[in-house]
């Protein structure tokens, strides 16, 4: 993500681009993480979302919670926090993509579904 020259090298210019990255990520992280324990819970992670323009429903908000809690206690640490962030980012800019009017709503054959989220890098 951060090698501009796809050579398999960082060097110090993107090292430097990575480290605000990570840094820009940790400061989001501290500011959901209203009770600082080290980590998102479920509702914390309802408010960063929807801070973030999201408007998951609850069941939503609970399946990312399952899929990203790498310990399964109900909350989700700072890398998977980044990771969940995104997946969902990354998802939604391909829906948005065949949502052309913004309703929310794509009418989709399975295979451009499969291209969709097979040509997707997450």
């Amino acid at each position: 993500m951060f090698d501009k020259t796809n050579k398999g090298q960082v060097s110090f210019e993107d090292f430097g681009a990575l480290w605000k990255y990570v840094t820009d990520w940790q400061n989001c992280f501290r500011n959901f993480d209203r009770d600082n324990s080290g980590n998102i819970d479920r509702n914390e992670l309802k408010t960063a979302l929807t801070t973030f323009g999201y408007r998951l429903s609850d069941q939503l908000i609970n399946t990312l919670l399952r899929k990203f809690d790498r310990h399964g206690n109900g909350t989700i640490l700072f890398d998977d926090f980044i990771q969940c962030c995104i997946v969902l980012y990354t998802l939604t800019s391909a829906f948005r993509q065949y949502d052309t009017d913004q309703d929310g709503v794509i009418t989709i054959h399975y295979e451009q579904f499969l291209n969709m989220v097979f040509g997707l890098k997450i």
